[in-house]
């Protein structure tokens, strides 16, 4: 309309009169115009640009994948190996690489859970308050099924003991305990470790009243979970999940020598290595060794 001629004089309305009498804003127009004008495809996104195009990202994700002694890592942690190496990206690029690339892990099929027993959290807000103790197993070719008994801290998920045998007995349950109570309270004798809670189910190792009296000697109070309520001991259930991943499921042993050697060697870098997305990204002894240093400086 604006390029129509006036009848009477012969000359353009022009933007200004038009838009005037209609009530519209000139900029709308000429943003109108600069789109219809554009060529098909010519759109960008917006802000700073990337350095690393897919196919480059693409090839770092892989090698921090390989380079990591876990498997089966998501795209969180892959996101925080990478910054590590200053290879800047966001989660959402990291996620949607990884998927189309196929290095994302099987993902496991959601459950809906009835009310629960167990309400509120279990992690401490600072090491050697609460461990948490749980069993598991697994088959050697030679002494079939043996058991596995580890410990861990509630605040920052790191084993302070762990422990194989072919007898899951009361007295192997108690090794993880003593483990970590020689390394963490500097000895082993009464009220050693005295402040300290120590969760665990209603096994029958865990309720004997050896274990229990050695854990009162220790100082030690014991804390179980409710009966059908395995979230109530989740700290050491998800602990559990992650040494079947990485180790129990994905390697054969001959019999319980060898994978008691092999999870002290494991337990060594799990805390070192093995990165936790709740504490920042950050292995446990290294988040141990922050919060022990804010501790001391408070």
């Amino acid at each position: 309309m604006s390029a129509a001629r006036s009848p009477s004089v012969n000359r353009p309305f022009g933007v200004a009169r038009v838009c005037r009498l209609l009530g519209r804003s000139r900029s709308t127009i000429y943003a109108t115009r600069a789109r219809a004008a554009r060529p098909p495809g010519a759109l960008v996104r917006r802000g700073p640009k990337t350095a690393y195009t897919d196919e480059r990202l693409t090839e770092h994700i892989r090698e921090v994948l390989s380079d990591s002694p876990f498997t089966g890592e998501g795209h969180r942690k892959a996101w925080a190996r990478l910054r590590m190496r200053d290879v800047r990206a966001s989660k959402g690029r990291v996620l949607r690489l990884m998927r189309e690339a196929g290095l994302l892990a099987p993902g496991r099929p959601r459950r809906v859970l009835g009310p629960r027993v167990h309400d509120g959290t279990i992690v401490t807000e600072m090491p050697d308050v609460m461990w948490g103790t749980d069993a598991t197993a697994v088959w050697t070719t030679d002494e079939g099924l043996v058991t596995v008994f580890a410990a861990i801290d509630h605040c920052t998920a790191e084993c302070v003991g762990i422990h194989a045998a072919k007898k899951a007995t009361r007295f192997e349950a108690l090794e993880p305990i003593r483990q970590g109570v020689r390394r963490r309270f500097g000895g082993y004798a009464q009220d050693v470790a005295k402040g300290l809670a120590l969760r665990h189910d209603l096994g029958s190792q865990y309720t004997s009243r050896a274990f229990q009296s050695e854990v009162a000697f220790l100082g030690i109070e014991s804390s179980p979970s409710f009966v059908r309520c395995p979230e109530g001991n989740g700290c050491i259930e998800r602990f559990n999940r992650t040494l079947k991943e990485q180790l129990l499921w994905v390697k054969t042993f001959r019999n319980a020598e060898e994978v008691r050697l092999a999870l002290i060697a494991w337990a060594e870098i799990y805390n070192e290595r093995w990165l936790i997305e709740r504490l920042g990204h950050r292995s446990p002894a290294a988040a141990r060794r922050d919060l022990l240093a804010l501790k001391a400086s408070a």
